[in-house]
């Protein structure tokens, strides 16, 4: 036998018996400033102990000693003497290539500028363009107790002085102050 009753659909829930959610069960602006809340502090306090207990802003510093002492068994190399502890070491290698042994140093002064040493054999036509740029022109010179520097204004906001002595070449470019730029040369023993 079969019923020939017809189904009618289920209410739906559009009318104005619609259950909706109390105040109290839903959120709220001050809940979702909460839960922000809970996850700001945490990374506040994690940035902080990064800068303050372990120095996160101050570079990476490097020692020097090994580079130094692989490009002196091919050439005579200035080292810099007499700088406070601000002056610190950010990188150091040494390279074949272009014709010659080249050292490099990477400094920040106090001033946290950087700038870089580069001792090369390299001839110093090839050097020099490649180190300052092609639009590199020379502005003046300077002179320590025992050199004298031509110096060069470089790359865009950049200084360099260079000095050719022998089989040598010496550079310190950076975008430090000339006049940093100069104490680091008068440093060079």
């Amino acid at each position: 036998m079969v019923n020939n009753e017809q189904v009618e659909p289920a209410a739906t829930e559009t009318g104005p018996d619609r259950p909706r959610l109390t105040k109290r069960e839903g959120r709220s602006p001050r809940d979702m400033a909460l839960s922000l809340l809970v996850l700001i502090v945490p990374i506040a306090l994690l940035l902080t102990f990064y800068r303050v207990v372990l120095d996160g802003d101050k570079p990476m510093t490097v020692d020097p000693a090994a580079s130094f002492e692989s490009a002196a068994r091919e050439f005579t190399v200035l080292r810099p003497s007499g700088l406070g502890d601000d002056w610190r070491v950010t990188a150091a290698t040494v390279q074949r290539g272009n014709g010659g042994i080249t050292l490099r140093i990477g400094y920040v002064d106090p001033d946290d500028a950087p700038l870089q040493l580069v001792e090369s054999t390299t001839p110093a036509a090839t050097l020099v363009p490649a180190e300052v740029g092609k639009e590199g022109r020379r502005t003046g010179a300077y002179r320590t107790e025992q050199r004298t520097w031509m110096v060069y204004d470089a790359r865009p906001g950049e200084t360099a002085l260079v000095l050719t002595e022998g089989d040598r070449t010496v550079l310190i470019v950076g975008k430090a102050e000339q006049r940093s730029l100069e104490t680091f040369a008068a440093s060079l023993r």
